[in-house]
Parts: structure tokens; C-alpha cells; sequence
């Protein structure tokens, strides 16, 4: 099955051009051949447009996943784990979990991320760094993960123990 992806860029200069954003574009080549990746937005650090960007994608655009670059970090305008928060139906801890360990292997900094996942409907949402850099290791630590949580989000009754034993 092909899914759908949008990427969402957080920055306040990026989304008023004061800065040209590398992380969308970064995640966009990442995701190249594995998803359609339908839209990469810019939207600033604010809690509502990042909210009503995500259910928009999601409950209009019926995109399959989501991820967000930037915002997760300690400084005040450091919304996105909060507006996620806001559409998510259910947390996937496992995801951000994994990111953090193993970003915190490559960097001390990493446990400061704030980043949070989880679902909507039958879509898959995903904090990631701001750093294109890390926006795409963070992707990769949690790629292979992203289709089966998709089929399963959207009706897959395989089980699990069946998948491993094929692989």
C-alpha cells in the first residue's frame, strides 16, 4: 500500500522568509520513493496554526502521516509538543522514545527534546528535531516502524508474531 505524507515545517523567520527552511526539504529527499509526500508547509511557532494545520492535513487531506520539524526544544516558543497534543487521539510514546535514546548516542543535547507522537483517525504524527540533520537520523531511527503502525491505523488485522517470522 502507498501512503501519503506532508511535511511541517515550524519556524517563525521561515514561515515570514527570513529564513530558508532545509528541514522540510531534507525530510521531503529522506521520504523520496518510500512515501507520497504531498505537502511541505511552513507555519510559525504558534500553537493554533500548528493544531489547525495538522487536523487540516489530516481530517481534510486524509494524509496518512504527518511530521513536524522544529518547535520541540525548551525556549518559549517551543509549541509543537503542545499543539500536537491538542489533535493526537492517542500518544505513541514509543516513537519519540526511541529518538531521544538514540539521538542522546550522537548527542547529550537530545534529552532536551520535547517531541511527542501519535494518532488521528488513521493517521500518523511525528515531532522531529528542527535541524535537518537531526530531523532525518530521528526519521531513521523510527522508519521502518511507520508502515506497519500505518496499516494497523487503517484496518490491517495481521498479526504481528506473522509479520516478524516473514522477515
Amino acid at each position: 500500500m502507498s501512503y501519503t505524507a506532508a511535511i511541517v515545517t515550524v519556524s517563525d523567520k521561515g514561515s515570514v522568509g527570513e529564513r530558508e527552511d532545509k528541514s522540510g526539504p531534507a525530510l521531503r529527499a529522506a521520504l523520496e520513493g518510500l512515501y507520497d509526500v504531498r505537502e511541505t508547509i511552513v507555519v510559525p511557532d504558534e500553537v493554533d496554526i500548528i493544531a489547525q494545520t495538522i487536523r487540516h492535513l489530516i481530517d481534510i487531506k486524509s494524509i496518512d502521516l504527518i511530521l513536524t520539524t522544529g518547535g520541540t526544544g525548551v525556549t518559549k516558543r517551543d509549541v509543537t509538543p503542545e499543539a500536537t497534543k491538542l489533535v493526537l487521539e492517542r500518544e505513541l510514546p514509543g516513537f519519540a522514545e526511541i529518538m531521544r535514546m538514540e539521538s542522546y548516542k550522537i548527542t547529550p543535547t537530545a534529552m532536551l527534546s520535547r517531541a511527542i507522537s501519535g494518532t488521528r483517525k488513521g493517521s500518523l504524527v511525528i515531532n522531529l528535531p528542527g535541524s535537518p540533520k537531526a530531523a532525518v537520523e530521528c526519521l531513521g531511527f523510527v522508519l521502518k516502524a511507520i508502515p506497519h503502525t500505518l496499516d494497523k491505523l487503517q484496518g490491517d488485522t495481521t498479526d504481528c508474531a506473522a509479520l516478524r517470522e516473514n522477515q
